[in-house]
């Protein structure tokens, strides 16, 4: 496997290292695992398309697209309030 070098500020590498060596690992094998949980953009819409669907076949909910946008407004108001300003 061939290494890449990736420029990020300092603050930045020595907190992922930190976190690296508290899970006993090297900062390479730390991003190495961490690049392979997560998700692109892609692979996340998928699986979302993926959810909507299972959800439809169990349950027959297939909200459109103006009821999820009003959904996720709702949601967005929501945390807002939790979270503050």
């Amino acid at each position: 496997m061939s290494d890449a070098n990736v420029r990020i500020p300092q603050e930045a590498k020595d907190r992922l290292a930190a976190v690296a060596a508290a899970e006993g690992l090297s900062l390479r094998a730390y991003l190495a695992r961490l690049a392979e949980t997560l998700l692109t953009p892609a692979e996340r819409a998928e699986r979302a398309e993926q959810a909507k669907a299972a959800l439809a076949a169990w349950n027959g909910y297939a909200p459109s697209a103006a009821e999820e946008r009003e959904l996720d407004s709702e949601l967005d108001r929501r945390l807002a309030r939790v979270t503050g300003p």
